[in-house]
């Protein structure tokens, strides 16, 4: 199984590399995002690996991080996503977006990968939420805040003020994370007109 490929870039594909180490070429498939952040070619490059391994092929796919690979297998344990859903959702977010996404219920993010409708984007932020948050540098508040507004256990004043930066037409998880921010500043008892300024203020930044 192959872990790591280290060569030198010898072409590119729409959606792929040829890299030459030590004189064998290797297909790797990519992300946009990856293939865009790959040095010219004739320069060296490397790049983690996952290998599909099927009865009547093997593909190999590439990746600029241990991380972005991982969010790959974990994108594929939800059903209805193979590899080249996974590989269209990392071509639009990276690895930290993706994990912030999901972490916050931010479906809209996830549903911009090519081939990902609203049902699909609902399922992977549903079936991978419990995992997000270890890829995340979100703060534990605000996902707490949006599980609550999900359930909708909120408390009213915080539900009415996503809900007017929602109508403002801010996203979900950015009126949420304003939110959280002016709950902070304010205290929990803060009246709805209270975090609606102070969340303002925060996206005004």
């Amino acid at each position: 199984m192959i872990g790591k490929l280290k060569g030198v870039v010898d072409s590119y594909g729409e959606d792929f590399i040829i890299l030459d180490v030590h004189g064998v070429g290797y297909v790797v498939h990519c992300s946009s995002r990856t293939l865009q952040n790959l040095p010219p070619v004739g320069e060296a490059a490397v790049l983690s690996i996952e290998t599909l391994v099927r009865e009547d092929m093997i593909r190999l796919f590439g990746f600029r991080s241990d991380a972005e690979r991982e969010w790959f297998r974990l994108l594929q344990t939800v059903q209805g996503v193979g590899s080249k859903v996974a590989l269209g959702i990392l071509s639009v977010l990276d690895p930290g977006g993706i994990a912030t996404a999901i972490a916050t219920g931010d479906k809209a993010a996830v549903a911009r990968g090519p081939g990902v409708g609203p049902k699909l984007a609902a399922r992977i932020v549903a079936e991978l939420k419990d995992k997000a948050p270890a890829f995340a540098a979100v703060d534990p508040a605000l996902i707490r805040l949006t599980g609550a507004v999900e359930d909708k256990s909120a408390p009213i004043p915080v539900s009415d003020a996503i809900s007017a930066l929602v109508n403002l037409g801010y996203p979900q998880a950015q009126a949420s994370a304003a939110v959280a921010a002016a709950l902070k500043q304010a205290g929990e008892e803060a009246e709805a007109k209270t975090l609606i300024r102070l969340g303002l203020r925060e996206l005004a930044r």
